[in-house]
């Protein structure tokens, strides 16, 4: 009886044991820790958190305060020196190979945890069970697989052990700043791995998440599945969340014509759709007619030039500043677009002051590209004036 254990489960129920296992820790992790504590993107019922919390202590030995200062700290310091965990400055393979030890390096750090930690649990049973004991969780575990599943219960333990630091501290925190596609020209390197987030939790639309760090849903294209929002959703039908944050929520009122404070408002709200529409209508039309009046030796300027204008500046190669440099020098069209768009990243920044600095900053834009002679300038900014914070 021992070597089956009391499941006495074939060759492939075990397989299913150790993925629904192992599936249950990425949930904790993306819905309980990722969304919930650290991005306080939803309120979460009492009973469900501290399933969550036993959880992660009881298949992973993680502690919530520790994993959220350090997630936190990630998004403050995202890409620099102090970033715990970016591929950008110690290199993917580091991340990806080493990412848990450079987990638990952080959070031996105390000043992260004092720092980033608030909201986080501190009541009886974190201080005297989870904490306290932090290791105990993982090891009574291991006697559970032991009695249900008898040898190979050892086996399927060590899976997962390694799972959640091989995905979460690996894959999320290297891949996922390294490796994919981006929908958002956000500041950091963040990318989405795939469309198709459900091995991960939903975790693999990184560049989505670092985009709208406090939306509860990481999916924004209507060809992108977030299976983390699928357990939410089922969450909030049970009534086990509530207040759940969804990112901006703008209108667009195609019978304005002029622009005004709310099309403004909503606008800066809505900035980074915005940005990736602006590649849509007007970078891309804009380079490929330009290209297409190009003589032969101005093609090779051309080359990348999309990419390389909608970039965010900060991630480009010196190669690529070298090549965007000699494009807006030698084509006036291109310059005046690169420009724009600098000019639209500087408008947003209003969004904290008064309302009449935003309204005149978008107002200064918008005559400007009205009067740029662009047809793809003209139109967008037409489209700018359509934002509204209400449903027409």
């Amino acid at each position: 009886m021992f070597e089956q254990g009391l499941l006495a489960l074939s060759g492939w129920q075990t397989l299913l044991y150790t993925l629904l296992l192992t599936h249950i820790s990425i949930i904790c992790v993306t819905v309980y820790l990722h969304r919930c504590m650290a991005h306080r993107a939803m309120d979460m019922h009492p009973a469900l958190a501290h399933f969550f919390r036993f959880w992660t202590w009881l298949t992973t030995a993680t502690i919530t305060k520790e994993w959220v200062s350090v997630h936190r700290k990630h998004h403050a310091k995202c890409e620099t020196e102090d970033d715990p965990h970016s591929p950008v400055v110690k290199g993917l393979k580091t991340v990806l190979l080493t990412g848990a030890e450079l987990y638990y390096e952080e959070i031996s750090n105390e000043e992260t945890i004092k720092r980033y930690s608030k909201g986080c649990p501190d009541d009886w049973l974190e201080n005297n069970l989870y904490q306290k004991y932090k290791l105990l969780g993982i090891f009574i575990m291991l006697a559970l697989n032991l009695v249900l599943l008898g040898p190979i219960g050892i086996t399927v333990w060590a899976v997962q052990m390694i799972w959640m630091p091989f995905h979460a501290a690996g894959i999320i925190n290297g891949i996922g700043h390294a490796i994919g596609y981006r929908n958002f020209e956000c500041r950091d390197a963040s990318r989405n791995i795939t469309p198709l987030a459900i091995w991960i939790g939903g975790e693999e639309l990184h560049n989505n998440h670092h985009t709208y760090p406090n939306s509860a849903k990481l999916s924004v294209k209507k060809w992108e599945f977030d299976i983390g929002w699928m357990y939410i959703r089922f969450f909030e039908i049970l009534g086990l969340v509530k207040n759940v944050r969804r990112g901006p929520v703008v209108h667009v009122d195609k019978n304005k014509l002029e622009l005004d404070f709310d099309a403004a408002m909503a606008a800066a709200n809505n900035r980074f759709q915005i940005m990736a529409k602006f590649y849509q209508s007007v970078i891309k039309p804009v380079v490929a007619e330009q290209k297409q009046q190009a003589d032969e030796n101005g093609q090779a300027l051309f080359k990348r030039a999309k990419r390389i204008i909608a970039k965010e500046d900060s991630l480009l190669s010196d190669s690529y500043r070298q090549q965007l440099t000699e494009l807006t020098n030698t084509d006036e069209i291109m310059e005046t677009v690169y420009r724009m768009k600098q000019q639209l990243l500087q408008v947003w920044k209003k969004r904290t002051a008064n309302k009449d600095e935003l309204l005149s900053a978008m107002e200064n834009w918008c005559k400007e590209a009205e009067e740029s002679g662009i047809r793809a300038l003209q139109d967008f900014a037409q489209t700018l004036k359509q934002y509204s914070t209400k449903i027409a």
